[in-house]
């Protein structure tokens, strides 16, 4: 192996967080992993990273050592993909994650396009809604919704995403269509329940905030499963319009207070900071964007 051979593995091991995820990552042994580590670190005389039987950790010296290399990694990766022809530029294995009810509904049309465009590209594809750290787990690109708190990561905004009250006629007939935030005091509400709060935020043609404590009846941490038990008249639910579309096209669900809007939210494409970002990665963020924009599709109903 060569000595650009070594500094990925290095970086990768540091990143992984451990040997033994280094190599999975890496799908080598183990000890084949620990052996080039050594032998990078004989070859340098420096302890890079302290091992211990239960944790590891960057010296000072690796720490310096990563920040460099992290660098020349990523000029040589841009080196390369700037003097390679075009044609195949677009290959290797695109490893991503995005929120499922999202990933599942409008992810499908796009990756089936973009890998027929480049059919020289893999992918390995993510969807759900645990949170997963990219540099740990060895992902290269993620699709997130709502606030960015992480700084390790650079993000570009993909599309905006719109929220909608709404419930079935059905259940409006029986128990009323609320007209004033007054009248939502008796009604079932169904939750989104990784959402961290018991009160729903309105923002009325002012632009004054109003909030509403809310009991719900049902709460579910998949949209898609929320939006089903409304269609069946079992509540009022707050949802954002790109799991809610279809019903609200079919007039299986109606928007209730149209003339208070939720808190709009958006989704970004995330990726590591100070990595190189590869071409293929690079595309299907424009890829994407070009699709949804500030006015995506499933906002017409």
């Amino acid at each position: 192996m060569g000595q650009l051979e070594d500094m990925a593995m290095f970086v990768r091991v540091v990143e992984a967080g451990s040997i033994t995820k280094a190599a999975e990552q890496l799908n080598i042994a183990k000890s084949a992993v620990s052996r080039r580590l050594k032998d990078l670190e004989e070859r340098l005389g420096n302890q890079l990273i302290s091992r211990t039987t239960r944790h590891s950790k960057l010296t000072q010296a690796g720490e310096q050592y990563y920040q460099q290399v992290t660098n020349i990694l990523s000029a040589v990766d841009a080196i390369n993909e700037y003097t390679t022809d075009a044609p195949m530029r677009i290959e290797g294995t695109l490893k991503m994650t995005a929120p499922l009810s999202f990933g599942i509904m409008h992810l499908n049309d796009i990756i089936d396009e973009y890998a027929h465009q480049h059919p020289n590209l893999k992918f390995e594809l993510d969807f759900s809604d645990r949170r997963i750290d990219l540099i740990e787990d060895g992902y290269e690109l993620a699709i997130r919704i709502g606030a960015l708190r992480d700084s390790s990561y650079q993000a570009k905004q993909l599309a905006l995403i719109r929220c909608v009250i709404c419930a079935s006629p059905d259940y409006l007939a029986r128990m009323g269509t609320p007209v004033t935030l007054a009248d939502l005091e008796g009604h079932d509400f169904l939750q989104y329940s990784l959402t961290q709060t018991n009160n729903i935020e309105l923002m009325d043609a002012q632009g004054k905030r109003h909030h509403r404590k809310i009991d719900a009846k049902i709460k579910a941490t998949n949209g898609e499963f929320l939006v089903d038990l409304a269609v069946k008249g079992h509540g009022i639910t707050f949802l954002p319009t790109f799991i809610a579309y279809k019903k609200l096209q079919l007039g299986e669900l109606v928007p209730v207070l149209q003339q208070y809007q939720l808190p709009t939210l958006k989704a970004y494409a995330i990726y590591p900071k100070n990595r190189f970002l590869s071409q293929r990665c690079r595309y299907l963020i424009d890829f994407i964007a070009e699709r949804f924009g500030d006015n995506p599709y499933w906002d017409s109903f």
